[in-house]
Formats: structure tokens, C-alpha cells, sequence
């Protein structure tokens, strides 16, 4: 039986080992600031390798830098030992019923960045789309994400008053404005280490999307080109912005500007080659009833005007000229001119005639190479979105009658979802989820359309202002309110459609590890004291906790189903149909033993200390090779 980690992984140790199969030579030591020797990589080693010439000396460079950044990026890979813990009287039934466990939604309170932590085993490489609204920076956000560990959390709770005496995170609601030294620095170092653990759970075919402003949009840029890569750009998207907030930035500080109408919507995907859908908008303004003109095109057919871009292959319409329908389209022009320039209007009667399948224009006034035509959308088939999503308006979240101060637009993160092209059961994750604005974005469209896409959403449990609408309301924290108004959605959706869609949700705590100390570090305990220490797991913690963390380290969904069952007397979790059997009782028998082994479950699961007597766990190992040999069996 192997020992499960009951951690998260090393990602720094994980990267070590792969450098050092691929380059032996690079492998060296060195001493760290407090005088130990630790592995380490000769940088001037691994540059030469990687090199078709003589690498001589620090050489310039260009890169994005910032104070702490490397600080950021080992915050990124270093391993925690924490968990989720269920919350069954918060979550709701696939049918929208309080309490129901058979979700397959995923809501989870706590510090995002340790939440992407917990799911890297899980979900890694499994998210179709992430969308992400961060804080923008604006000097009047209140920074509750810090992620210094540099000093103790008794230091920083003196000096902050953000850690409590186990060094648990609290909250600074001070705003982080321009006379912080530190203003832009903050900002990069709480984003930077979460957008590369994001990153880890793309799906090759993934996507993310980013909210934000005017304030960090230059420096969101440059820190996504980093992480994804130059060549994984794709757009940035203007939408509008919450009216309420447009001169907030500078009637502050005395200033007078135009209004900040927009925000803007960075993507970057897995990789190059994923198509997105061509998504349209309803033909609604009056020139869009007669029609919309779009683009004009040089009579050369040049390919490189065209971009597979969409998922189609651009042959005709918006993206190329084609001779012998324009030869037929500048006949009817012709003809319109001679007999009924003075009856009509072009539109009109090219709509009158029906005189081509793809309405074209000649160009009249251009003459000799600078001929040419334009491609003409009817209005059945909308009108094909380019960057400016403007026109969509923000609307309240439904039923919750609170006035909040930044709501997300639902629309807009609707049609993000549709141009991602996720499809049925793919999963949509937003880990700074605010009021829920995506989860309520996935169930409208699976109620549109009938899919089962699945959200995951992560929160801090921030504080509501004692003064805001919200917190009159009864509402304690953002995550009371997401909550609340995906239950609202849900009950909405459910009556006007009658959709037989996932309307529920389970909800997860981050928590410290389920583990006592010693599970970690059995080597600074002496043998009196590990005989004192009837148990390593701690004593508030129930079997259900233990399950839930050894399947976010199996690498086992979180909405997988589970079910409780006894077996030869015994108390035992199936998960996912039989693929995991957990049992954690103590005093556990060779029957019960022999029985899960004959279930040949993929993964069977036991506490260390739970055998009856010396016998059982003898025998162990062969009950499992007699009845199920190809069983994964851990202790914990």
C-alpha cells in the first residue's frame, strides 16, 4: 500500500526533475540564505544548451519585469496542505432542492489561489473556458487577496491585521491607491501567479477571457503574453461598462476626463490552432433592416485578406470576392442604373429582384485596379460580431434587488461561451466570481440550447460594507450573495423554460489539511510522541472530509457521484460507479476487505491504523492480489 500525499503538488520539484532528465549537465547545488545546500539549475548551463551560439555573459534582453516577480512565480509552484471541505447545508439538487448532492456544479468560498491549487490534480487540462473578472486596479479596489508569506502570520497580523494567530487570511479593506508604492506591483503580483495555475487547467481547445480597465489593461497584456503565449492572442473586446462607476476614477482625484464607458475583454487560447464560432447579432437598428454593408474588398482575391479564424473555411460572403457572382451582381447594377435609379433604392431593389444569392455592390466610383466589390449580410442572418460589443446593456441580476456596484453584463459572458464553442459537457470556471454572473450565463444557455455545460466558481467570502444595499439585504459576504442569486436564477429559469437542465450546485470550503502535523513530518516527533497521538487526522474532521480530499488528489471530479454503503459491517464511500472504495472505519475486518476487493474498484482507500489486528493488515496485500490484483490501493 502506498501513502497518499494529502497535498497538493510540488510543481518547483515536478519542473526540477523534467530539466534535469533533459539536461544532466545543468544539474548543480547551491547554498540558500539560510546556509543549506539545495539543488539548483546552472541557468549559464541551460542557456548554452538551448543555443546555436557562444551564450557569453549576461546578455540584454527583452522581458516584463516587476519588484517580487519571482517571488510570485515560486508562490505559483509551491505545494500547500489544505483541502475542500463539503458544505451540504448550502448545497442545492440538481432540480434546484436544498441539501440535493446530485449536482454536478462545483461552488467553492475561500482564496482563489489556493483553490486553483486544489484542483490542479484534478482538473488539470479538463476547463473548456475560463472567464475572470479581477479587480481593476482602479485605486479605490480594497486588495483582500495577499499573498505574502515572507513573514510570519503573527508579524503580519500585527502590522496588517490580515492573518489571525494560526495564520489564517482576514481582511484588509483599505484601498490600494496611488500612494502606495507598491500600486502597480500589488496588482501583478495577486494576478500573476493565478493566471499561471489557470493556464495548467486549459484544455488544449481552451480558452480565457478577462475583464478589466483602462487602469492594469497595459499590464495584463504583457503578463498573459508571458503565460500563453504571444501567439495564443486573439482579441480584445470593448464592452460596456456599469453606468454608475463611468467618473468614480477621476472625480476622485479632482480631475475632469471623459467618461469610462468601456471596459475591455482580453483572450488568449490554449494554443493557435482552436477555431472560434462565428457568432452573430440580431439586425435590429435601421440600418440594419435594410441591410449591412461590410468591408470592401480590393478586386484582387488576395488570400492573405482572409482568416480561418472562425472555425470555417472562408470561401465566400464577409471573407472573399468571388468574380462570377460580382460579374452577375455588377450586370444588376448596370441594369438598376439604366431603368430604375429613379424608383428605387439600390436595396431596395436588389430585395425586389432577388437578383443573386449573395447581395453584392459594384464599386461605381472606382476606376481600373481600384474596382471592386462589397459583400452584403441579409438581415435573416444577423450580423457577424467584430471587437465592439457595445451594444449590449448590463442589466440587474435577477430577483436580488440589490444595487451592486460593478454588475457583470450576462449577455456578454453568454455569447463569450458560444464563441468558445463549448459544447455539451464542458466546463466553464470563474475563480473571481463576484455575484455569479457566469454560473447564471451557463444555465441560460444550457436552457436555450439544451447542453450540460458545468461551472465551477471560486470567491472569497469578502465582507459586505455595513453601509451597502447588500448587507441591508441580510447579505453577509459575495459569497452569500452568489449563492443566492444562482438559487434565483435557477427557480426563474426552471418556471419561464421547464428545461431539464442541472440547476443546482455543491458548494466547498477551502480548509486547512484534514491532516495533524505528523502525517507531514513524522520525523520531528519523537516515539513517546507519536504513541500519544492516537490518530493523524484531526479530531473535527469526518469521513466525508477525508473523501473529498483523497479524490481532489486522485485526481477524481468533484461532482462525481457518491454514494454511501456498508460492506461486511463497515461504513464505505463508492464513487463514480465502484471506480473508488473508501473506508475509514477503524477495526476494519477481513471480510470487509475481501468484499471491497471483489468489487475491483480502480482505487481502494483506507486509513492506516483502521485494521482489526496484525493479521488483517498482513493478509492485506494478498486479499487484493487473489481478488482484484490491478486494484491502486492507498492508506492515509
Amino acid at each position: 500500500m502506498d501513502y497518499l500525499k494529502m497535498h497538493t503538488p510540488d510543481h518547483a520539484d515536478e519542473n526540477y526533475r523534467k530539466l534535469a532528465a533533459m539536461f544532466p549537465n545543468a544539474v548543480t547545488e547551491t547554498v540558500n540564505d539560510n546556509g543549506k545546500t539545495v539543488r539548483a539549475i546552472d541557468a549559464d548551463v541551460l542557456r548554452q544548451e538551448i543555443s546555436a551560439a557562444v551564450v557569453e555573459g549576461p546578455q540584454e534582453r527583452y522581458q516584463f519585469t516587476w519588484p517580487d516577480k519571482k517571488k510570485s512565480v515560486v508562490l505559483a509552484n509551491a505545494p500547500i496542505a489544505k483541502t475542500l471541505r463539503l458544505d451540504r447545508s448550502r448545497s442545492v439538487g440538481r432540480d434546484g432542492a436544498p441539501g440535493g448532492m446530485d449536482s454536478e456544479n462545483i461552488y467553492i468560498e475561500g482564496d482563489n489561489l489556493d483553490a486553483l491549487k486544489l484542483l490542479q490534480e484534478t482538473y488539470l487540462g479538463k476547463v473548456k473556458m475560463i472567464y475572470i473578472d479581477p479587480p481593476y486596479n482602479t485605486g479605490n479596489d480594497s486588495f483582500v487577496y495577499d499573498d505574502d508569506r515572507s513573514i510570519s502570520g503573527e508579524e503580519f497580523s500585527e502590522v496588517s491585521g490580515q492573518y489571525d494567530e494560526d495564520g489564517n487570511m482576514l481582511f484588509d479593506m483599505r484601498p490600494n491607491n496611488e500612494s502606495n508604492g507598491r500600486f502597480h506591483t500589488d496588482w501583478l503580483n495577486m494576478l500573476y501567479p493565478r493566471l499561471r495555475l489557470a493556464k495548467d487547467l486549459l484544455a488544449d481547445d481552451g480558452f480565457i477571457a478577462i475583464s478589466i480597465g483602462e487602469e492594469e489593461s497595459h499590464n495584463l497584456q504583457k503578463i498573459c503574453t508571458e503565460i500563453f503565449g504571444e501567439h495564443n492572442f486573439r482579441n480584445i473586446l470593448a464592452a460596456r461598462r456599469y453606468d454608475k462607476n463611468l467618473n468614480l476614477q477621476f472625480a476622485s482625484q479632482g480631475l475632469v476626463s471623459m467618461n469610462v464607458g468601456l471596459e475591455y475583454i482580453f483572450i488568449y487560447s490554449k494554443n493557435p490552432f482552436t477555431k472560434m464560432k462565428a457568432i452573430y447579432r440580431s439586425s435590429t437598428d435601421e440600418r440594419s433592416q435594410q441591410g449591412y454593408w461590410k468591408g470592401f474588398w480590393n478586386n484582387a482575391d488576395r488570400p492573405t485578406m482572409r482568416y480561418d479564424i472562425l472555425g470555417v473555411t472562408p470561401t465566400d460572403g464577409q471573407w472573399k470576392w468571388m468574380k462570377s457572382v460580382a460579374d452577375e451582381a455588377v450586370a444588376n447594377y448596370l441594369e438598376y442604373e439604366k431603368y430604375y435609379q429613379s424608383q428605387f433604392t439600390l436595396e431596395e431593389y436588389w430585395k425586389r429582384t432577388g437578383c443573386c444569392k449573395k447581395f453584392i455592390r459594384r464599386n461605381p466610383a472606382g476606376k481600373g485596379k481600384n474596382q471592386g466589390v462589397e459583400h452584403w449580410v441579409s438581415p435573416s442572418e444577423g450580423i457577424l460580431r467584430n471587437s465592439n460589443w457595445s451594444d449590449m446593456l448590463i442589466s440587474k441580476p435577477i430577483g436580488l434587488n440589490i444595487i451592486f456596484d460593478n454588475p457583470k453584463n450576462l449577455e456578454v459572458i453568454e455569447t463569450l461561451i458560444q464563441l468558445f464553442n463549448t459544447e455539451a459537457e464542458d466546463i466553464v470556471l470563474d475563480f473571481f466570481s463576484g455575484s455569479a454572473t457566469t454560473a447564471h450565463a451557463v444555465m441560460q444557455l444550457n436552457a436555450e440550447d439544451g447542453g450540460s455545460r458545468k461551472f465551477i466558481l471560486v470567491q472569497l467570502p469578502e465582507p459586505c460594507d455595513e453601509k451597502s444595499g447588500a448587507k441591508k439585504a441580510g447579505y453577509q459576504n459575495i459569497c452569500d450573495i452568489g449563492e443566492e442569486r444562482i438559487r434565483r436564477a435557477g427557480k426563474t429559469l426552471r418556471e419561464e423554460t421547464g428545461a431539464d437542465i442541472d440547476y443546482g450546485f455543491r458548494v466547498f470550503r477551502v480548509d486547512t489539511s484534514n491532516m495533524k502535523d505528523v502525517y507531514y513530518t513524522p520525523a520531528e516527533y519523537k516515539q513517546e510522541q507519536l504513541d500519544l497521538l492516537a490518530s493523524n487526522i484531526k479530531e473535527d474532521r469526518t469521513p466525508e472530509d477525508l473523501l473529498f480530499q483523497v479524490m481532489l488528489e486522485l485526481g477524481i471530479l468533484l461532482s462525481s457521484a457518491v454514494v454511501e454503503t456498508e460492506i461486511a459491517g463497515k461504513h464505505v464511500f463508492s464513487v463514480a460507479g465502484g471506480y473508488l472504495l473508501a473506508c475509514f472505519d477503524k477495526h476494519v475486518t477481513v471480510e470487509t476487505v475481501s468484499e471491497i476487493a471483489k468489487r475491483r474498484p480502480f482505487y481502494a482507500v483506507f486509513r492506516d491504523s483502521s485494521m482489526a489486528g496484525d493479521s488483517v493488515a498482513e493478509n492485506f496485500e494478498q486479499i487484493f492480489e487473489t481478488y482484484s490484483p490491478k486494484t491502486v490501493r492507498k492508506v492515509l
